[in-house]
């Protein structure tokens, strides 16, 4: 039985639940009126979408515009989609004029998040890609399967600390000073990856010219116990005249295939120098040719022992077409 079917007072009652009577009076007359769902507990603070700036349907256009495009095909004078971006497009399609803080709520709240952009060729052909993918591959895959043979992919780099280096802290309002040769000796560095984990590379000082990339060639195939497919961008060292010459006899050992002209993005190869880079800019500074060459060595002596490594650099979302059938 409640209180009030024992005829207890507000107060009474207060004492037992411990609330205050003016409380209770509240609830009973909400009950009489509502019913006992009447005093279920109700959610608290603003609805859902109150006091937004912007619609649903806003909301909804504008990430649209974010995922399908660039700012620049809505004639936006920006190159990505960053908070003064958005802002102007909604301000142009919206007449509301938000604060950078809080279209960065905005972006919050639908889960998009700063990230630094993917290069591609203004001078790609999408088309050519696309054939690449659908076509071209998957007709070289099964070619080597039914050879036997493996797929490796190669590319050339230079082997230098040039770029940007990581980060260092320091007190604020005292930038790090870092000291680096001011020149340099050139090298450069030609390698070769499956998708099993195989790594070939040779190191050599200045540039990989046709003699050299024939040079590579030769050391890749020589205990290699089956025919290599090698894929490579179009660089003209790799049609040069003397590397059709040497490869004329050499099918049976063999061969080159070339990816579509500007998309370094689908060779697997290209992920592996991204890390071999950004290990030369996070050790010590090499202070000569001789240092240099160690650092860049002793990187690539490593990743020959690490199949699993080498293998992930098959697993980027542009590069993963490359693991199907293995």
């Amino acid at each position: 039985m409640t209180p009030f079917q024992r005829g207890d007072n507000y107060p009474d009652t207060g004492g037992v639940s411990g609330a205050h009577p003016t409380t209770i009076k509240g609830w009973l007359a909400r009950a009489r009126t509502e019913g006992e769902k009447g005093l279920g507990e109700k959610r608290r603070g603003r609805p859902v979408g109150a006091c937004r700036k912007l619609t649903l349907a806003a909301e909804a256009w504008i990430r649209d515009q974010i995922v399908k495009g660039n700012p620049q095909q809505i004639k936006l004078p920006f190159a990505l989609w960053t908070r003064p971006a958005i802002r102007a497009l909604i301000r142009d399609h919206f007449g509301v004029d938000l604060q950078e803080r809080l279209v960065g709520k905005y972006l919050k709240r639908w889960g998009f998040t700063p990230q630094r952009p993917v290069k591609r060729a203004l001078e790609q052909n999408p088309e050519a890609v696309r054939q690449w993918l659908e076509q071209d591959y998957p007709r070289l895959r099964a070619q080597a399967a039914q050879e036997g043979a493996v797929i490796y992919w190669g590319d050339e780099t230079s082997v230098k600390e040039d770029a940007h280096w990581v980060c260092g802290y320091a007190p604020r309002g005292q930038t790090p000073v870092l000291a680096v040769p001011a020149r340099w000796t050139t090298l450069s560095m030609i390698s070769a990856i499956s998708p099993q984990g195989k790594v070939a590379f040779q190191i050599v000082e200045g540039s990989i010219d046709a003699e050299r990339f024939i040079t590579f060639l030769t050391a890749l195939i020589q205990d290699a116990p089956q025919k290599i497919y090698l894929v490579v961008d179009n660089l003209r060292t790799h049609h040069a005249k003397v590397v059709t010459v040497w490869l004329a006899d050499k099918k049976d050992r063999i061969e080159l295939a070339f990816l579509p002209s500007y998309a370094p993005e689908s060779n697997p190869d290209e992920y592996l120098n991204r890390d071999f880079k950004t290990a030369l800019r996070t050790g010590a500074v090499s202070t000569d040719k001789n240092s240099l060459m160690a650092k860049a060595t002793a990187f690539m002596d490593c990743l020959c022992q690490m199949p699993q490594k080498v293998a992930s650099y098959f697993r980027h979302p542009s590069a993963s077409y490359a693991m199907s059938g293995i």
